[in-house]
């Protein structure tokens, strides 16, 4: 294929099943759905949410209105969302200079636990 300017824009077929990516590329046929077909084929979003690990988008009046997804997604979402918290706090703890030596933590944890 030449130059990357000259590579398809829907690279799918090429990378996405090669790199593992397929789970992370939306596709409008398939992920986004009216409400309507949820209420006639849940079963069927379910199987396809479930084996594709990719969430379906449910739409009502042409807007987005809920978002499908398989439960160990959610939960991996969910624990990196945390994650993502809990490193935001500490940078915020640094930058308002609530900080402590690491020697005084460690000791701090070992008397902590010689009291047990």
């Amino acid at each position: 294929m030449g130059s990357f300017s000259e590579r398809p824009l829907d690279c799918r077929a090429e990378y996405g099943t090669l790199y593992g990516l397929e789970a992370l590329i939306m596709s409008i046929e398939t992920d986004i759905r009216p409400i309507t077909y949820l209420k006639s084929r849940a079963a069927d979003l379910l199987n396809q949410v479930n084996e594709t690990r990719r969430p379906v988008v449910i739409t009502q009046n042409g807007e987005a209105r809920a978002v499908l997804q398989d439960p160990q997604s959610y939960e991996s979402m969910r624990e990196a969302l945390g994650l993502l918290k809990l490193i935001s706090q500490g940078e915020e703890d640094v930058r308002k200079g609530r900080i402590r030596p690491q020697a005084e933590v460690y000791s701090r944890i070992e008397k902590a636990i010689d009291k047990k």
